[in-house]
Formats: C-alpha cells, structure tokens, sequence
C-alpha cells in the first residue's frame, strides 16, 4: 500500500464515458419506468399581470388526463435559493401573499399529467386563464426608480447594494497622469446545455417521494422540495443520473418541485404511478434563469509610469424577476471589476435590480466574466494611453503574496498571478511583434474569399483572478464518507459522496483522490455518488469548488477510515463533514471583508483575424494558461479550458438572446446561435500551471470557470488591436461590428 500522502498524476478514462459513448448512459429524460404518466408545465406567458380566473374543467375532460396540479394544491406555495421569492405554481387559491402575480413569463402556473405527452400537451392549451395586465418594468434604471415595485414584500426593486469604499479618491485622481473613463455592456447568455431540464419522479422503496433529474446540488434541492411540500427532510429524496451540461443553469428550481407534488398528490388520490416531464428546447429556453445582463461605467486613473492610482466603478445587473442567485453574483462581480490588482484607492457601487425579465442566475464564472470585461479592457486601454505594453502595466500592478485587496485584507496565500503572466505572455510569444501567423486564408461566408486589404490581424491579453468556494460568508461544507472492506488486506473501497457529475468529470476526480487518500489502486474503488439516500451534503457544484472541497473532505474520510481499520475494524468507516476557512460578508460601508479562502489565476492571449468589410471575426488562436496547483487528470483539465474557450467564444462574437417587452423572441437554437464547429478558436493552447494551494487538496485549485472569465476583454484587445476601434459591448456580431468600423470610416 502506497502512502496515502502521494499523489501520482493518472490520465485515467473518465468512469463515464464509455456509457456517454456507446448511448448506455441514462440521462434523466431516458429513464423510463413501467407505468409511466406524463406531465408537461404551462407557462404563464405574462412578464406582469394578476390571475383573475383559471378554468381546467375542459383539459381535465381531454382523453387521457389524469390530474391537473395548480396554486391551490401546493402546500407552501413558495421557493428560492437565496430567498424564498418565487411561488411554486402562480395561481388562485394559494396562502401565500402575492402568489396570484406573474412577475415574468417563465412563471409556471399548471402541471397537467396524462397518459401521453401528447395529451398532456394538447389539454394545456384547453386551460383558460383571465389576467389583469399590469406595468412592464425591462429597464433597470426605470425600475430603480421604484414607481412600480414589482415585489411589493421587498419595498424596492434594488434587490441589493455592495460597495467598497478604499483610500483616498481624491489623491489618487490627483496622482492619476492619465485617466481612462468608459461604459460597458455585457449581453444575456443561455447556458444551451445539451440536456434540457427533464427528470421522473416516484415513490421509492422506503415510501419516500422520489425524483431522478439534472441538477447540481442534490440537497439544496431536497430541502427546497421538503419546504414546499410541507414534508419531512427524510421522506424527500433527490437523486442524479447522467447529466448533460450545467454550467449553473441547473443551480436553481426548474421541474423538481412540481414532479414530487405531482407525485404526492397523485399518491394521496390512490395511484401509485412514476411521472416524466421532459422539456423541449424552447421551455428550457424560456423557462430558466440566464447570465446577468450588465452595464458597467468605470473610471481608471495611472501615472506615467504605470502604476493604477485610482479606480471608480458602479455596476448595476438586471437581475430578472426573482433573486435566484443575484446577490452572489453581484458579489462576486463587485469584488471583480477592478481586476486582479492591488489598488490604493477605490470606490465601487453595485447594485443588483428587479425587473420583469428573465431572471439572471448563475452562469460560468457568476459575476466574473462582466466584472472582468470592464477591469481588462480599461488596463488595455491604459496601456495604449500611456504607450506601454499591455503585459508589462499589468506586471506592475497584479496582486503578489501578501497585496491587500480592495476589501483591504490580504490574498490568501498562494498567489501566483506573477507566474501566470509570465508564462501567458512567453507560450504566446507576446513580445515578438510578428507573433501572429499573418498567411492564414480567411473566408468571412464560406462562398466568398474575403479581400486582402479587408482582412487585418491583431493580438490581445487579459489576466484574472476566480474565487474558489461560495464566498462572503456563506456557510461551506462538504461530506464524505469511506468505507474499507477487506480482510488483512484492503480489498474495496467504497466512496460515498453527493458531488455532482455535470460533464466536468468530477467523478473521475473523486475516484482518483480516493484511490490516492486510501493508498490503493483506482481499480479497488467503487462510487455511490450524487444520491440523498446515500450521502451527506457535499453542497453544490458551482464555484470552481468541488475538487477543492469534495478532495478535502476525500482525504479526511480516508484519514478516519485508515485509522479504523488500523484498529483492525471491518469495515473500516470514516465519515466527515469538511469546513473551509470562514469568509465574510461585505461590510455595508466600506466593503471590508475577507472574501475567499482560495483563488485560482488564469491569463489568456487571444489572436483573431477582422474582416472589416463584412465584421466577422475569427479566433485563430487562444493560449489559456491556469495555475490548477496540482492536476488531479490533465485530460479533464484540457477538456474543461478548451470548452470554456468555446462557450467564451460564443459570449463573445455571436449569442444574441433579444427580448422585448419580457418575452424573449428567440427561445430556438435555430435563432439563438451558439459557436459550431467552424465557430470555435483555430487552435487552443491548454497551459497548465501547478503553483501548488497551501490549504488545497494535494494542492488543488479550482480551474472549471477560469478559462471563461477573460476572455472576452482579451479578444476584444485583439480586435482593437486589429482595427484600431474599442468595442465596449458585446457580442461582436457582423452588424454591429460593420456598423462601428463604418462610422471610423473603415472598410466598406
């Protein structure tokens, strides 16, 4: 038995693949139980109205409806992650004030089951509803006005403020010799995952309401199904199968409550049957949440010399109809808009505001991406200013061991942000002006070769830094449980533990730090994952969290379990609950607080080529460069940059979600379009960096989210650098790129 202190990288297949491959693999909308009913959700179609009256007697009379579930049948008729905003079901009949309301048009208000999805469909259409209309509030700068108060319980529709409030502004605008002052537009993203929401629920073996789906947080779920149901924690199980994609967009409530309550009500009323909802591309567009919206003005001040004097920034998020995740996003994008550097002083306000969109959530980086947007451009913009490279003003300000961040309080230790700069710049041989391969052909439309004078070529850099953990003082664990089954010898061991597979290949991770922490061959470990009936709380998997916490939490358990079977017990048992280091809150006035407990650094070098008579844009080449600390499975972690990079790409240059009024106009992939395979970045050169985390798992860091965050401002350097124009919103679609170079008199 090796010592359990040694961790040899393994490049091992991932435990999933060979089922994702070969089709075996059962994602939830493949799980087909005997028996089956069928359920599908009415929307409410309505960004702001009040129910005036529902009818369901002519759906509940369509050929093969079996019940129809609406307000009234809920028993605390109300959910949400970070506050409980939203009703189950909108509708009459409900105790819970203002659930009559439809604050957005993804709102649920019916779930007809039926023998057949087709039934199901066609007896939804047969529901009548009567609304009273009430006002439209889209813009947030309306809606903070607060004439119209969308959720009259929470008195205001600023959801929430952070600010930081660091030195002296005033000297530092007097230090400051140039000053670079803009405003910035981020765009909502789909997370376009390739499963769309689906699950089955049933009553269990033990008797408890079951439900098999796509999530990514299997407890958080249970507690919110438990709470809505008015049902003990124990009688609510919660359990994963195969997921396709998640990416955050699987952080909040989409079908889970309604399948247990149709379960439930089914069960009270004697039928005893599993029920399935799958949504189509559509719902599932229109049905959950997107990446904030954001519009960031920001004011930068440097001395000749390069060094950041001052930064002023206010960040405002559409935040959508309910709060999902908003107050941590902004959290996040708070802490993020003046980039990975030590400032002296700052001024920051954020505010997060709700309107009758589609709520903001969750999404690839959480706030890092906007805050990161703003932050990189104006260091690039700085730089043109002062006639310096972009690599070297950042070197002379990037946050080093022992830097005190805007919250004033220190950077975890472990910083590496130097390292990764350096690394970037020299794999992209950013210093050789002839760095970019000028003989690349470019064909804007397949059926057209774009003009030699059309075609221009630029190269941009952006660096950052991404949170490791939920941040500001939420409260973090994550369980584990070992068994060690043998006799003189260790025979199996057995990992218990809820972390979710979303297509990150966390489960493989977890098998390989068990094998590693228990100083056995992978061979020997067996996996009981993702199941409340199993496992302890492992919390969720977004954050860039889960290798960190679940390879803690791993270790401890394998610690205990070894301990155990020393003492010659069979099996040996360990079971722990592993706690981070505490993180704080913002105080209200100054922003002070210790954030995070770990970071990972990440830079990226972006080379495009502009065709500026048509405005496409192609990414030839991205170096993505990441201090991992130490890699668990270098495949995944290639895997997870190069998918980011692409999903970036399409934040980018192309995903366009238009909405009017509260409606989204183009809930289809055939509208919303996301990169295809002749969209992604010509090449994508994965660096990985092992500068290890002192409190990490064999010195892990979380990575999966840092790929993301920069690289919209890098290839918005590139561009600048391949036209010479700044483009402050985004994405960079052919019209509005041609539209900007046409009114600076290029192309044409």
């Amino acid at each position: 038995m090796s010592n359990k202190n040694e961790y040899q990288i393994q490049n091992i297949p991932r435990v999933d693949a060979l089922g994702k491959v070969t089709g075996e693999a059962p994602f939830p909308g493949d799980v087909t139980p005997e028996n089956l009913l069928h359920a599908r959700v009415l929307f409410s179609g309505q960004p702001h109205a009040r129910m005036i009256s529902m009818d369901t007697s002519k759906a509940l009379a369509f050929p093969g409806v079996v019940a129809i579930y609406t307000a009234e049948d809920v028993p605390v008729n109300e959910y949400g992650l970070i506050i409980s905003d939203q009703p189950v079901l909108v509708g009459l009949g409900s105790e819970m004030p203002f659930s009559d309301v439809s604050r957005w048009e993804g709102d649920q208000v019916a779930v007809v089951v039926a023998e057949s999805e087709l039934a199901a469909e066609k007896a939804c259409r047969l529901i009548k509803i009567e609304w009273e209309p009430l006002p439209v509030i889209t813009d947030v700068f309306e809606a903070m006005k607060d004439e119209v108060i969308i959720h009259p319980e929470l008195g205001s529709n600023i959801l929430k403020k952070y600010q930081i409030r660091k030195g002296d502004m005033e000297a530092g605008w007097a230090a400051a010799d140039v000053v670079v002052e803009d405003t910035y537009k981020l765009p909502y993203q789909e997370h376009a995952y390739l499963q769309p929401e689906a699950g089955v629920g049933w009553i269990d073996e033990e008797g408890r309401i079951a439900v098999n789906v796509g999530g990514q947080w299997t407890h958080e779920e249970q507690e919110q199904i438990a709470h809505a149901l008015a049902l003990p924690l124990d009688r609510v199980r919660v359990r994963y199968v195969a997921i396709g994609g998640a990416f955050g967009g699987r952080e909040d409530m989409s079908i889970q409550i309604v399948l247990a309550l149709a379960v439930k009500r089914l069960q009270e009323a004697g039928i005893d049957r599993p029920v399935r909802i799958i949504w189509s591309r559509e719902e599932s567009i229109i049905g959950h949440h997107k990446r904030h919206p954001a519009v960031i003005k920001t004011r930068w001040g440097a001395t000749r010399e390069g060094k950041v004097t001052a930064v002023a920034a206010k960040v405002i998020f559409n935040s959508g109809a309910y709060a999902y995740t908003s107050t941590k996003v902004l959290g996040n994008a708070n802490l993020m808009v003046t980039g990975p550097y030590e400032l002296p002083n700052v001024t920051v306000d954020s505010y997060t505001v709700t309107t009758n969109n589609v709520p903001g959530g969750a999404f690839r980086g959480f706030g890092g991406p906007q805050g990161a947007f703003a932050a990189e451009t104006q260091m690039n913009k700085l730089a043109e200013k002062l006639g310096m490279d972009a690599v070297e003003l950042r070197l002379k300000n990037v946050l080093r061991e022992g830097s005190l961040m805007t919250t004033q309080t220190p950077v975890p230790k472990g910083v590496s942000l130097v390292e990764v700069v350096e690394r970037c710049a020299s794999e992209a041989d950013w210093h050789n002006s002839n760095g970019h391969e000028q003989s690349l052909s470019f064909n804007s439309l397949q059926s057209v070769v774009s003009g030699p004078g059309a075609v221009r070529h630029g190269r941009g850099f952006a660096c950052g830094l991404k949170n490791v953990g939920f941040s500001f003082g939420a409260p973090e664990r994550c369980e584990a449980t070992i068994e060690l089954h043998g006799g003189a010898e260790i025979e199996k061991v057995i990992l218990r533990h809820a972390l979710a597979e979303v297509g990150q290949g966390s489960h493989t991770a977890a098998q390989q730090m068990a094998a590693s922490a228990a100083g056995v061959d992978i061979s020997l470990v067996e996996l009981d994952l993702s199941d409340t009936a199993t496992s302890g709380d492992s919390g969720s998997v977004s954050a860039s969290r889960m290798t960190w916490m679940a390879g803690n939490s791993i270790r401890l358990a394998a610690e205990k379990a070894l301990e155990a079977w020393t003492n010659e017990e069979r099996p040996a048992i360990g079971d722990v609950q592993f706690r981070p280091p505490l993180t704080e809150m913002y105080d209200e006035e100054t922003g002070v607080c210790n954030p995070n407990f770990s970071y990972g650094y990440m830079a990226q070098a972006a080379e495009v080529t502009v065709d500026v008579d048509t405005g496409h844009i192609r990414v030839d080449r991205i170096v993505s460069t990441h201090d991992v600390g130490k890699a668990i499975n270098t495949n995944l972690i290639e895997g997870q940059i190069e998918g980011a990079v692409v999903q970036a790409t399409g934040y980018t240059l192309m995903e366009n979600l238009q909405l009017e009024d509260g409606h989204i106009l183009n809930p289809y992939l055939s509208q919303y379009l996301i990169p295809g395979i002749k969209d992604v970045p010509t090449t994508v050169d994965s660096v990985i960096m092992e500068i290890p985390d002192p409190i990490g798992p064999w010195g892990a860091r979380g990575m999966a989210e840092m790929p993301f965050i920069t690289l919209a401002p890098a290839v918005i350097a590139a561009v600048h650098d391949a036209t010479g124009i700044w483009f402050d919103e985004i994405p960079l679609t052919p019209d509005r790129v041609v539209a900007k170079l046409r009114q600076n008199q290029i192309g044409g």
